[in-house]
């Protein structure tokens, strides 16, 4: 069968150990993976969508619709391609496609676009690092299931495992979290290196 999945959502595939950050809003996400990438020197992959939503916002006072999805995805594998060009051993992102799919099937229903879910499902990952809902709610534009976190985060574990990820979920205070975060991802660098 041939690919469905455009030129743009393909990722580079650099020998590198990936991680990501994944899980609900206002989880804590983007502090932690800013803090990982300081701590290795590595290069840090921003969440697209945060940006180009607010952008959306700003201008027009509107939010995500179904036909921003793709644009989302590629400016994140876009983002994720070039940063990998630059990282070694260690590339930390904030969010990936599946996350944006995540969404996808909360907001839109079960039935995606094929070319989200294609490249969610080539794209590999060492480790997903899913942040755990006991963070306070951060309100902002962008937010809105301030009252659905237990059935949102239950649904990113959902596609965590429907997509048969390899990934630790991320509770406690930011010093915990950094600790078991960093534990892992020495383990994980440790073992790139001796199969190099």
């Amino acid at each position: 069968m041939e690919k469905i999945i455009p030129k743009q959502l393909e990722r580079s595939e650099p020998p590198l150990v990936r991680v990501v950050l994944f899980g609900p809003e206002s989880t804590g996400k983007t502090t932690l993976s800013r803090q990982l990438s300081e701590h290795y020197r590595a290069p840090w992959v921003a969440e697209f969508a945060r940006d180009f939503l607010q952008r959306k916002w700003d201008a027009q006072k509107e939010v995500c619709s179904e036909a921003d999805l793709i644009d989302i995805a590629i400016g994140q594998v876009e983002s994720e391609n070039q940063a990998a060009e630059q990282a070694d051993p260690l590339l930390i992102c904030d969010t990936d496609v599946l996350e944006t799919l995540a969404y996808s099937y909360w907001y839109f229903g079960s039935k995606a676009d094929e070319r989200l879910e294609e490249s969610a499902q080539q794209a590999e990952y060492d480790l997903y690092l899913l942040t755990y809902i006991d963070t306070p709610w951060t309100p902002d534009d962008l937010r809105d299931q301030p009252d659905a976190r237990p059935e949102l985060f239950a649904h990113f574990k959902n596609c965590l495992e429907r997509f048969d990820r390899n990934f630790v979920i991320l509770k406690g205070d930011p010093y915990t979290r950094f600790t078991r975060a960093t534990e892992l991802i020495d383990k994980l660098i440790h073992a790139a290196q001796n199969k190099r």
